[in-house]
């Protein structure tokens, strides 16, 4: 019998809800320690654990994005629509890059392969133009 899907709903939160409008507002793709530091003075009872519990519910939720960009912490994103990114290998700064989604890789992997493809993510790893300046190139 097939086991039917259940909404994870989480009860109203302020915190939650300041952490969301902050990733809304920013294209920066913070870490959790970042978000912290811009809200622990409007929650002075804020742990670093809180943001890290409700990070996690908005990802569950479909509201925020985990990245994973090879550094030591994940970063999060409000835009959670399919799109590429930029990846610094020397300062780990995130760019969210405006480039048409090449859907025709699902087909070309379905076809080479048994796997359904329902999405791909693509990063592309370099050195960010401020790097390049401060290296002199």
């Amino acid at each position: 019998m097939a086991r039917e899907k259940t909404k994870t709903t989480f009860r109203h939160s302020q915190q939650r809800e300041r952490i969301l409008e902050i990733l809304r507002t920013t294209d920066r793709h913070p870490t959790a320690d970042w978000v912290y530091g811009k809200l622990k003075k409007e929650f002075p009872k804020l742990s670093l654990g809180t943001i890290y519990r409700n990070l996690s519910m908005l990802v569950v939720q479909g509201q925020v994005k985990k990245i994973h960009s090879g550094s030591t912490f994940d970063r999060y994103e409000a835009n959670i629509t399919q799109h590429y990114h930029l990846i610094c290998e020397k300062c780990k700064k995130i760019t969210d890059i405006e480039l048409t989604i090449y859907n025709e890789i699902n087909e070309r992997v379905n076809k080479l392969t048994d796997f359904k493809i329902n999405h791909h993510k693509v990063e592309f790893f370099g050195i960010c133009s401020k790097c390049n300046k401060d290296n002199g190139e």
